[in-house]
């Protein structure tokens, strides 16, 4: 009687659980749906920004010096900005993340520095020791070009002070609801557009070229961490949802195999009773018959 009050007790517990799993499942199905529609909506301005500005990076400077933002030194020391999330419960979202972000910098094998983005790589950044000169967190589900501009001033000083030769920008690309593709991209130096690209010959900038890139190349850094941030932001509630799908599934499952159990311990427990009943009646009965 004991082992079916816990098998019992299991499945109401188990049933509770699944309850749970798919309450959470739909929150992160309704988040991941603005989220997508918000990086499907900026991702165009962001692709098409890189380029013209790799277009002007390009053009030839007639003797006047680079932007700082755009000269190419030999690369000494590495800065990441490596963006997580701020909460669990999303599978391997923010382990793969990370994990990627280190498998680069091994191979890349120069000393580096980090700012991370959200509260898990910060935690695991610390937790190992590694260089950690800025962290970001609980910039929420719809941050804005105010929320990244620090982040993006940290890596640009960083930059222009020549404290390190490179930046690169470690975060989740959104594809699908079901493909999430960890990225490692170069944010600085800005990289002139490759001569065998195509480029249309009708653009006129005015005043000129260089007046806009020393305008618009720092906006050009924040726009482009705010696209990964809402890449990562669409990631990592597709990967919930997905998580919190396959833990309700997992979870629907016990209950079927913990069900199944408590039917046989139950039969087990009736069989007994029954053959208790039968052995005493018999018992009796043939006390009967002796007397």
């Amino acid at each position: 009687m004991a082992r079916d009050r816990e098998i019992k007790r299991r499945i109401r517990s188990v049933k509770n659980i699944a309850q749970v799993t798919k309450a959470m499942e739909a929150v992160s199905a309704s988040k991941m749906r603005r989220a997508q529609q918000q990086v499907l909506a900026t991702r165009p301005y962001a692709q098409k920004a890189q380029e013209v500005l790799n277009f002007l990076a390009y053009l030839p400077r007639e003797g006047r010096p680079l932007h700082p933002l755009l000269q190419v030194r030999p690369v000494e020391r590495v800065l990441y900005v490596l963006i997580t999330a701020d909460r669990g419960l999303a599978g391997g979202f923010n382990s793969n993340m990370i994990r990627a972000a280190l498998h680069f910098a091994e191979d890349l094998g120069k000393p580096a520095t980090w700012i991370t983005v959200g509260r898990k790589g910060r935690d695991y950044m610390a937790r190992y020791g590694y260089n950690v000169i800025a962290e970001f967190v609980r910039l929420g589900d719809r941050p804005t070009s105010m929320d990244v501009a620090p982040i993006a001033r940290v890596a640009t000083d960083e930059f222009v002070a020549e404290r390190v030769d490179a930046v690169y920008l470690c975060y989740t690309d959104f594809v699908n609801v079901l493909r999430q593709v960890p990225t490692v991209k170069q944010l600085l130096p800005i990289e002139p557009i490759k001569p065998e690209v195509p480029w249309s010959p009708d653009y006129i900038f005015e005043p000129d070229p260089d007046t806009i890139l020393s305008l618009v190349l720092y906006r050009f850094v924040e726009l482009q961490i705010l696209q990964a941030l809402y890449e990562s932001i669409a990631s990592e509630h597709a990967a919930r949802m997905v998580a919190m799908r396959n833990a309700t599934e997992a979870a629907l499952e016990l209950v079927d195999v913990l069900t199944l159990s408590y039917n046989k311990a139950r039969q087990e427990r009736i069989t007994k009773e029954i053959m208790d009943i039968a052995g005493g009646a018999e018992a009796l009965r043939k006390a009967q018959e002796e007397m």
